[in-house]
């Protein structure tokens, strides 16, 4: 059956490019969450001719969610001919903006020289095909198989998930007895098997001052030189200490084994929108937002703390210094154990399929699987799918076709081995 089913997704090459391509024009781009309603029937429509029961699940009530944008996702389950575990496949419709540099439409996907280009083609429309065309193809060759395919399209992957894979996970979608294995196709590269990611710890620091006219900024009070203060010590304290920390995890690029900070962005003043030539005037007021990954070995009260600390002293120290801190997101690290059903079957499919072993990896960045692993209570969890880390959210995005169908193959391989039990435990 294993070479026949391999053949199989050899023969679906053209059809696995062209639902890459199909995906890719729907300009899902979030925020603000366009096109995500024809986007997931478009997905439901395909796998409901192939007999699978559909489902769409809007989650009102996110942050996020309109009737403008509405936060739509769909889910996908065939059952088989006997009793036996459920494997889900889940992928995020959603992708970032486009951004400026690219060479090709991003939302006109290009096929060339075994690449297909445009936006979301490794993050994760790509993925999102190799697992629809690997379910297909092990549909087509194993009648009657023993437990239940689930396949689903989700959104706000890349804004925390939490009108996606989070509400969903709320509503029992990933949870025993429901499901027992999930694979998420994320681009972690055809030959790794990404077990968990590091912590985030998202927070927004404000700055207050006093207004005044910019030619007498003695009677006003800075905030943007308070900021000024702020991002001094970060610079001086803390971004040192956290190039010292390290971590066990195999976390991935080699950079991304310590602590990380991101100054995602930076405002005081004028507002951005503003025309004409700027008014002279004193800031009151100075925002910043920060981005902290952390690892398995800290503790997330430590990672606010650090900032806290920052901020009291310069309160106590600096004349003037006043702040407000709101947390925009926290999630803590995840990682499944490396001999869990899920691990095993996908890395020995990998040696099968590419001829060496699976590299077991954990990403810098988070991904759904924390919303599996704390709302769900679902262990049994991993991201694999084909594509390069280091492309996503990159101009000229692309994915290879070769590392679709590879990736196929390993996630069909792995799905007989869950199914039947005998290779997964």
């Amino acid at each position: 059956m294993q070479d026949s089913l391999f053949r199989r997704i050899e023969d679906k090459q053209d059809d696995l490019v062209a639902l890459t391509c199909d995906l890719i024009r729907f300009p899902t781009v979030n925020p603000p969450g366009e096109a995500y309603g024809p986007c997931a029937e478009f997905l439901g429509e395909r796998l409901r001719k192939r007999g699978f029961e559909v489902s769409y699940h809007r989650a009102e009530g996110v942050v996020g969610d309109s009737d403008k944008y509405p936060r739509t996702n769909v889910v996908a389950r065939i059952e088989g001919g006997r009793p036996g575990p459920c494997i889900h496949f889940n992928g995020h419709i959603d992708v970032v903006a486009a951004g400026l540099g690219w060479t090709v439409d991003p939302f006109d996907p290009q096929v060339r020289d075994g690449k297909v280009y445009g936006r979301g083609a490794c993050d994760m429309k790509g993925g999102i095909a190799a697992s629809v065309i690997a379910v297909e193809a092990l549909l087509e060759e194993a009648e009657g198989f023993a437990g239940a395919l689930e396949i689903s399209g989700t959104v706000d992957e890349e804004s925390g998930g939490y009108g996606g894979v989070g509400y969903l996970a709320q509503k029992g979608f990933f949870s025993r007895p429901r499901v027992d294995h999930v694979i998420i196709p994320e681009p972690l590269n055809v030959d790794r098997v990404c077990i968990g990611h590091r912590g985030v710890w998202w927070a927004e620091v404000e700055t207050a001052g006093r207004i005044a006219h910019g030619s007498m900024p003695f009677l006003g009070d800075c905030a943007v030189r308070h900021m000024g203060a702020f991002l001094q010590r970060l610079e001086s304290e803390l971004f040192p200490a956290l190039a010292a920390k390290r971590t066990t995890m195999p976390v991935v690029p080699e950079g991304a084994k310590q602590s990380t900070l991101n100054i995602n962005a930076i405002h005081g003043g004028l507002s951005e929108d503003f025309e004409g030539l700027p008014a002279p005037m004193v800031p009151d007021s100075c925002r910043m937002v920060l981005d902290r990954r952390y690892l398995i070995e800290e503790d997330p009260a430590q990672v606010k703390n650090e900032i806290v600390s920052i901020l009291e002293s310069l309160k106590h120290d600096r004349e003037g210094f006043d702040y407000a801190l709101r947390e925009v997101l926290a999630f803590q690290p995840t990682m499944t154990d490396a001999d869990a059903p899920v691990v095993r079957a996908v890395s020995a499919a990998i040696q099968e399929v590419l001829g060496k072993p699976a590299e077991q990896v954990v990403s810098p960045g988070t991904y759904d699987q924390k919303h599996i692993v704390r709302v769900g209570h679902l262990e049994d969890c991993i991201a694999y799918g084909p594509g390069i880390l280091d492309l996503a959210h990159q101009p000229d995005e692309y994915v290879g076709i070769d590392d679709m169908i590879a990736s196929a193959k390993v996630m069909a391989s792995a799905t007989l081995a869950l199914l039947d039990g005998a290779r997964a435990g």
